[in-house]
């Protein structure tokens, strides 16, 4: 599935001008599916909910 997601809102989201504006969206791209992007297996809540101790996050 996160391949198909891949290829829907980012890899094709919109025409890039080359690869390299293609790749460096991908940065972004990762960070909204990650931290902000609800998904209905996590029950509404975004894949970092479910991380325990995140970088930099250790106590």
């Amino acid at each position: 599935r996160f391949n198909r997601t891949l290829l829907d809102e980012w890899a094709y989201l919109r025409p890039y001008q080359s690869n390299d504006e293609r790749t460096a969206a991908l940065a972004d791209f990762l960070h909204a599916y990650n931290h902000h992007r609800c998904h209905t297996a996590l029950d509404g809540k975004p894949p970092m909910s479910r991380v325990n101790n995140a970088a930099g996050q250790y106590t």
